[in-house]
């Protein structure tokens, strides 16, 4: 007798389901020839998931809004939703091209239309705040790299598996999401467009512990990082009907001007199940900052701020005389102090979090007073400043981070030198930081005492003056007194290059500060 095999399947697992339609799509689109690299890939998959989420969306949202016998406006209409030409397998090749291209099309029933992506362009409600809005905002900058329809057809029909109304398949496709964007930030790092690690955003966002009606706002939202991880963070609190509703109507809020980070920023927000994302495509610097009044002020301010760049002078008429700077990184400081609430007698002040390059710790002149606003308006308590590689591969600029408080000067500030482990001496990006890394600081957070990584300085301490009194900087940049000079360890080679590095900040320095005088003389 024939011994009885059985024949033992596995399962897909939902992260292989999804990891594989991923590949699938972008081994696709390695073949069109309008494609160049991941650059061009992740944003085709973005709009392209971006439309099938929203028409799965409104599918549910029709479904429930009918077992309550009323009627449901779709943003989105016939025949420019998902079901109506994505699942309409004989839609491909040249046809399909035309109907997601062209201004005009001419349909199968013979009528003219306008085509798909002109359409959503032009999308528009009656009160402009609605997702119709949205929707325009985010396929402004949209454009279709994919030159073979059949190609293109084999994309839009592996999308077509993905089911976002199931909450376990669109939580694992966040984390891949989130993993693609990374992968995609990596390959141009020389962009401009920095990654913040995901430990830093962590730790900075876990520190300023975000609470259920709270409003957090990130001016410059990039891809959504710090926006996802507070809303992840206030998620776990919201455990009633009226917490989710504070949750997915007032509590996050961004900005990004630029569009492609603002279409991935979108995309993200609503994988990790945010419904409405409220991320403004304007520059946030835009606003004069005499006009930001009281009800435009949030609770918390988690960023990481573009630094290095240059802004318009239109910008720069949006800020004070004495602090209009060529530095965004400086400008954005001001902005995030304007946005906090401040402080009254029934409420604490607002909090902030947000990444600075080193050079904002020592620059004189309009840095200066930028840095004498902060300390006399707000409480800069903590310093924590970051190993040298944590950005890498973007930049080797070291960076710092500035936990602060409105509502009473500063009066002592402490600094905590987060360095990398012994057998390393800097960050990679083959060997980036690690989120246990920062489980000593929150250790110490709550109990601080002075070690080898912390120290505490007095305000006075970090005020140059010259001997008449007048304010010549404000220091921030001030060494760890408990371990050893840098320079003790440093190779030759190493030590050389470090001197010249301080010699470009000298001479960037000087540059500011002729400016500076510049501006004075030409105002006399």
């Amino acid at each position: 007798m024939a011994k009885k095999t059985e024949k033992i399947i596995k399962q897909e697992t939902p992260a292989q389901r999804l990891s594989g339609i991923i590949k699938t799509c972008r081994n696709t689109m390695r073949k069109d020839k309008g494609m160049n690299g991941d650059g061009d890939r992740l944003p085709m998959l973005t709009w392209i998931m971006f439309l099938k989420f929203l028409d799965d969306n409104e599918n549910l949202q029709e479904t429930q809004a009918a077992l309550k016998n009323r009627k449901y406006k779709a943003a989105i209409a016939e025949p420019y939703r998902w079901r109506d030409w994505a699942k309409d397998k004989n839609l491909t090749g040249d046809d399909l091209l035309s109907f997601i291209n062209n201004e005009k099309v001419k349909l199968a029933d013979g009528n003219e239309r306008t085509g798909l992506l002109y359409y959503l362009r032009g999308l528009q409600s009656e009160t402009g705040t609605e997702r119709k809005d949205v929707i325009a905002t985010v396929f402004k900058g949209v454009t279709n790299r994919m030159i073979n329809g059949y190609l293109l057809r084999d994309v839009v029909n592996k999308i077509d598996e993905i089911h976002f109304t199931n909450n376990e398949e669109t939580n694992t496709l966040s984390h891949l999401y989130e993993s693609l964007l990374k992968e995609m930030r990596d390959a141009s790092g020389d962009s401009g467009e920095f990654y913040t690690p995901r430990p830093v955003v962590k730790f900075m966002v876990e520190m300023l512990d975000p609470k259920i009606g709270e409003t957090v706002l990130d001016p410059a939202s990039g891809t959504g990082g710090f926006l996802v991880t507070a809303f992840e963070h206030l998620k776990k609190q919201a455990k009633t009907i009226e917490q989710q509703e504070i949750l997915q109507s007032k509590s996050i809020i961004g900005g990004e001007a630029k569009p492609l980070p603002y279409l991935l920023c979108q995309m993200n927000l609503l994988l990790h199940g945010l419904n409405y994302p409220n991320i403004d495509s304007g520059n946030s610097l835009r606003i004069p900052l005499r006009d930001i009044g009281d009800k435009d002020r949030v609770d918390i301010i988690l960023t990481n701020p573009p630094f290095g760049g240059e802004e318009e002078k239109g910008i720069l008429n949006n800020f004070p005389d004495d602090k209009k700077t060529s530095e965004t990184a400086l400008l954005f400081l001001q902005l995030i102090m304007r946005k906090l609430k401040r402080k009254k007698p029934n409420s604490e002040g607002g909090r902030a979090a947000i990444v600075v390059p080193h050079g904002t710790l020592f620059t004189p002149g309009i840095a200066a007073r930028i840095k004498k606003q902060l300390i006399d308006e707000f409480n800069l308590h903590t310093v924590v400043r970051l190993g040298e590689g944590i950005f890498a591969p973007y930049t080797d600029i070291p960076c710092n981070l500035l936990f602060f408080q409105q509502g009473e000067a500063t009066k002592e500030i402490w600094y905590y030198e987060l360095l990398p482990p012994d057998e390393r001496k800097k960050y990679s990006k083959t060997k980036p930081i690690q989120y246990e890394e920062f489980d000593e600081i929150k250790i110490w957070w709550n109990k601080r005492k002075e070690n080898d990584c912390a120290w505490k300085v007095n305000i006075k301490d970090i005020l140059l003056k010259d001997a008449e009194g007048k304010l010549l900087n404000v220091n921030l940049d001030l060494k760890n007194p408990n371990r050893k000079g840098e320079f003790e360890y440093l190779e030759p080679t190493k030590l050389v290059s470090s001197i010249m590095e301080k010699e470009k900040q000298v001479m960037q320095l000087m540059k500011e500060i002729e400016k500076e005088i510049s501006l004075e003389v030409s105002a006399k």
